[in-house]
């Protein structure tokens, strides 16, 4: 199957995307036009990105000391990019945007995030550009978002210090007013920053006019000391280059440098900075410090910056299924063609097996151990897009239900973020583990491309926040909140799920396994609690995400697979047989894995936390 058959079937037969259309938002569209922009994306992902891919990664960024240098395939495909209007496609038609659900902009983004993720499609710039449509002014709208969703200007999300890391309490970077009128400049409270901001993607290039960085900083009390913790951070826009009230360049650059570019793993196409705020190089009105406007009240700057964090937080999951989906046909591809040993004809005398030497050869998908691990690829990377989607529909609900249907998804989508961006990045880089296992030798070589995927993927782990941090936040928080009304919510739909699948013959022993995870998964999280010792709650959060991920995965291909069969039950189309066969794999080989996971939280298993530094 094709991505496009696998995202046709999910959007269409599964999610009932169609069915928006007949929201008022979304009233001038239909499947017709959703299908339009399929195909756009599709055409250009194939023609701009893909063959680009390899360049970008062996051509990596250079500063030659006064510009950062990208291969001339990336301007092209960003420049494709940004034509084909997809940075504002979910946007109202006034700032020019398509209005689309937004679930159809995930799914046609895939396109771009499977052909060449390095390359990016403006993840960043259009969340950003959301977050100040949200908590900007009129002005800062009219100036900052409009121009990043037109493709016109760039954007950036800074949060992480070179000292700092995810420890965003101890951000470091400090924002001063500038001078005694501050408050009055129409772009928003003026300030001054001083400060380093660490693995800025995309925080230098030239693809477009100006970048507009978001920046997280502190303001210093009347002491001159900033406030400690997260409580004292706000949110700043600071421009690399100058502009105007009316988004015109002025000419003058701001007091922003780059100070170097980080060499990673993978993702080389995107460059990688460390950004110097205020340090003096170019000085703005004849001073140091870089120009910065304040973005919401002082002291909120944190919940403001979550609204971005949390639409990367899918972005990211939708990139690593994505890569790991580029990997699973890559590598069926080559099992289809590659031949290699032969078939077991019987069995010897001594109970040993025996191959005829003589015999041809057999392609290597006809290798059980093979089969496993495509299968488990399918399981994995399927599995992950379906979930990224339906998150994706969430979304849109939120934006369009009424007031009881948007806040139940609003609450589901805080419960599933974590496992959205966390179990890709840790499932489907595995699925791209197998399949350079799949390759043999040649996958370890850069004659195929899966030894990239795979380099690609591993930094989806880091990307928006660690398992850890992921984690910290599903048990800590997220299925806290509101006396646990999000996770009873996700628990219910969940359970109307096993109620339809246990009506099916073939579907029922997974329902009834699903039923037993789901109840197990309560107890644990009632475990975990029950002393109230939140160090001992959170030692084990990381098994307990495992198994939550694998516990709404489960259910997801349940889901999956119960509706493949409601539209052909004899599975005439083998793509039902390999739904309902790729959902057989998650029960049977995943889903049992579980038990290990929760048997730590459970017993609030103190191993790791236990064991003295200096045994280590």
């Amino acid at each position: 199957m094709s991505l496009r058959s696998t995202l046709d079937f999910l959007l269409y037969d599964w999610l009932d995307a169609a069915s928006l259309s007949q929201r008022e938002r979304f009233s001038d569209h239909s499947r017709e036009t959703f299908d339009a922009v399929l195909d756009t994306c599709e055409r250009i992902a194939r023609e701009k990105y893909a063959p680009a891919n390899r360049i970008v990664d062996t051509q990596e960024p250079h500063f030659d000391g006064e510009k950062v240098i990208l291969p001339q395939a990336t301007h092209d495909a960003h420049k494709a990019f940004v034509e084909s209007g997809m940075l504002s496609a979910a946007q109202d038609y006034d700032i020019g945007g398509m209005q689309l659900p937004y679930t159809l902009q995930a799914a046609a983004n895939s396109f771009f995030a499977m052909a060449s993720v390095s390359i990016g499609s403006g993840m960043l710039t259009s969340g950003n550009a959301n977050l100040l449509m949200v908590h900007g002014t009129g002005t800062q709208k009219e100036v900052f978002a409009k121009n990043e969703f037109s493709g016109r200007w760039a954007g950036t999300m800074c949060l992480s210090e070179p000292q700092a890391g995810s420890s965003l309490s101890d951000v470091a970077t400090r924002a001063v007013p500038d001078d005694a009128d501050y408050q009055d400049d129409p772009l928003g409270p003026r300030y001054r920053l001083t400060g380093n901001k660490m693995w800025i993607s995309s925080g230098d290039h030239e693809l477009t006019e100006n970048i507009v960085h978001i920046v997280l900083a502190k303001i210093p009390d009347a002491n001159g000391k900033l406030v400690p913790g997260t409580r004292g951070i706000s949110l700043f826009i600071v421009p690399k280059r100058m502009v105007n009230t009316e988004g015109e360049l002025t000419g003058e650059r701001n007091d922003v440098a780059l100070a170097g570019l980080n060499h990673k793993l993978g993702w080389r196409g995107t460059t990688n900075t460390l950004l110097n705020f205020g340090e003096g190089k170019y000085p703005v009105d004849g001073k140091a410090g870089a120009v910065g406007y304040l973005v919401g009240a002082p002291g909120k700057g944190l919940h403001c910056m979550f609204h971005m964090m949390n639409e990367a937080r899918i972005g990211v999951g939708t990139a690593a299924a994505m890569l790991g989906m580029a990997g699973y046909y890559a590598s069926l591809d080559y099992a289809k063609s590659r031949p290699q040993g032969r078939a077991v004809q019987k069995a010897d005398a001594g109970g040993g097996v025996v191959k005829d030497s003589a015999s041809p050869q057999v392609r290597i998908i006809e290798h059980a151990d093979v089969r496993r691990m495509l299968l488990a690829q399918k399981a994995y990377c399927e599995g992950a897009l379906a979930l990224e989607l339906y998150c994706a529909r969430l979304v849109d609900v939120q934006k369009t239900g009424n007031a009881e249907e948007a806040d139940d998804a609003r609450l589901l989508l805080e419960v599933l973020t974590p496992i959205a961006k966390s179990w890709p990045s840790e499932w489907c880089l595995e699925a791209n583990s197998l399949a350079i296992q799949i390759h043999g030798g040649y996958g370890y070589t850069r004659d195929f491309p899966v030894e990239q995927y795979w380099r690609d993927n591993r930094l989806n782990m880091i990307h928006e926040g660690t398992h850890g941090i992921q984690a910290a936040d599903l048990l800590g928080r997220k299925v806290l909140m509101e006396n646990g009304r999000g996770l009873k919510l996700l628990a219910g739909r969940i359970t109307d799920t096993i109620a339809r699948a246990a009506q099916v013959p073939e579907l029922a022993p997974h329902a009834r396994a699903l039923g037993e995870a789901l109840q197990r998964l309560g107890s644990a999280t009632q475990a975990a609690w029950s002393t109230g010792d939140p160090q001992a709650a959170l030692a084990n959060a990381v098994p307990y995400m495992q198994a939550f991920g694998h516990t709404v995965l489960a259910w997801i291909w349940l889901d999956v697979a119960a509706r493949a069969l409601a539209l052909d039950g004899a599975k005439s189309n083998p793509s039902t047989a390999g739904r309902t066969g790729a959902a057989a794999y998650f029960f049977h080989y995943e889903l049992p894995k579980i038990g290990a996971w929760l048997n730590v939280v459970e017993s609030r298993d103190a191993t790791c936390t236990e064991l003295s530094e200096e045994a280590f």
